[in-house]
């Protein structure tokens, strides 16, 4: 049986520190015009409504910038979520502004798929597992795995928080009455390079599976591929967020975080087709795409190739 594929646009960048990447799903369709591509038209789609309009507003809660606006904004994802799989029997594929949609997507296939175990592929130059409490700039796409951890890394907390802060943090963390909704074993990161020592401190001690460059390099990416599966294995499903700040800076500074020493649009595009092979996959997201700092539209080109090797994929037999 083959699944049908519902997209879902999140043009929301409250959570992020630079501005633009709301119009990262627009661009990725202008990509798509100027193709030729059909693809658009192909799939069934919902826009979740955004809340950028906080971005006119003061900042309340420094560590934790627009968390009351990015509950509210992943909760509506979170929902949407859980319905196309409930009730439109689809496998969902989600386009987004800024990175801290995926607390919204993990909760929502949680929602959806209570009793089952989730493996997470994090393709990203950023590890984003910190908090409030270990935050360096507040920004919330830095955050969405420790909050799907529910991680607070009180270990290694420079910011004291104040109660509001405190209060929808830890609404965060049960969005759909579950936390935490990954364990650390059921992890993995690719191509992620750029941290904080208070997220190093997290990863080594929970001995999380990271393919860094030299291994990517040295496996290829097919290989990094099966064995991101194969460590997954115990998982009865996985879900992949890829971040275009995991393609090498060089490429396109179409993103909000570049980052030097990163894959290649080849590669990345040949990791994605091997990946979404499993019919374990629940969920295919795309993030962080800024034309606003880009040339030509070159990253939505490139983000719109991967995005359609990702979804030709889901589209085989079930």
């Amino acid at each position: 049986m083959i699944k049908p594929i519902k997209l879902i646009e999140v043009k929301s960048e409250i959570g992020a520190g630079t501005r633009g990447a709301s119009m990262g799903v627009d661009a990725i369709k202008i990509a798509a015009l100027d193709f030729g591509s059909p693809f658009f038209k192909k799939f069934k789609t919902v826009e979740i409504k955004n809340e950028n309009h906080l971005l006119l507003e003061p900042v309340v809660h420094d560590y934790a910038k627009r968390i009351k606006g990015i509950f509210t904004l992943n909760e509506r994802l979170a929902n949407e979520l859980k319905n196309t799989i409930i009730k439109d029997h689809a496998i969902p594929i989600v386009l987004a502004g800024d990175h801290s949609s995926a607390i919204g997507t993990i909760a929502g296939l949680k929602m959806a798929y209570p009793d089952k175990r989730l493996g997470v592929i994090w393709i990203d130059a950023h590890a984003d597992i910190h908090s409030p409490y270990t935050t360096p700039s507040g920004n919330m796409h830095g955050m969405p795995i420790a909050c799907s951890l529910g991680e607070d890394n009180r270990d290694k907390q420079v910011n004291k928080l104040d109660d509001e802060t405190i209060e929808y943090w830890e609404k965060l963390k049960s969005l759909g009455g579950i936390t935490p909704k990954i364990q650390y074993s059921d992890l993995v990161y690719i191509a992620m390079r750029d941290f904080e020592a208070p997220e190093e401190f997290l990863i080594k001690r929970n001995k999380v599976r990271v393919f860094n460059l030299q291994e990517i390099r040295k496996k290829a990416v097919e290989r990094v591929a099966i064995e991101s599966l194969n460590y997954l294995d115990s998982c009865d499903m996985i879900y992949v967020s890829f971040d275009v700040d995991s393609m090498d800076s060089r490429i396109s500074s179409g993103t909000g975080t570049p980052v030097p020493n990163g894959i290649t649009e080849k590669e990345a595009g040949n990791l994605i087709y091997y990946i979404m092979r499993s019919k374990k996959i629940a969920c295919f997201e795309m993030v962080e795409i800024n034309p606003t700092l880009d040339k030509e539209n070159l990253m939505a080109e490139n983000a719109f190739e991967i995005l359609q090797k990702a979804t030709n994929q889901l589209s085989h037999d079930f």
